[in-house]
């Protein structure tokens, strides 16, 4: 029998291949969020957001998203991310949803710009909604 020899370069490849999707799955996985200097720092794979609490208009809780056409994400079973267009305002929309059957936080900032957000537990979002109207009313309270 001829035994064939898989040359060197294939293993590593499909290494780094296997190696590169651990990574962004791991990434995607959920979303990491960060309050600190007066900003939300909201982050999940390649999409991020920076938003300065003081730039925050409203903040609610929501049970569904709106009707929107992705221009730049993914949804796979119950995950949404990316950037959307809003079907009837025709502005962009960042989606961080983890869970999409649970409340999802409405951040509307910079006058128009909307970003939902929530997390798989839903108490760690109904917690992190609290941390984060807490830090706007203080931010209300003492603008400087």
């Amino acid at each position: 029998m001829n035994k064939k020899k898989r040359h060197w370069l294939w293993n590593i490849i499909i290494v780094v291949t296997l190696v590169v999707c651990v990574f962004a799955f791991i990434l995607h996985y959920k979303n990491w969020h960060k309050i600190e200097e007066g900003e939300l720092r909201i982050l999940s794979g390649i999409y991020y957001q920076n938003i300065p609490i003081a730039e925050i208009d409203s903040l609610l809780l929501v049970d569904k998203l709106p009707e929107m056409e992705r221009f730049n994400g993914f949804s796979w079973m119950a995950k949404e991310k990316g950037v959307f267009n809003d079907s009837i305002t025709q502005t962009k929309v960042y989606v961080f949803v983890d869970d999409l059957m649970q409340q999802k936080i409405k951040l509307v900032h910079h006058d128009s710009l909307k970003t939902y957000l929530n997390f798989n537990d839903s108490l760690q979002t109904q917690q992190f909604y609290e941390e984060l109207d807490a830090e706007l009313l203080a931010q209300l309270k003492d603008p400087n």
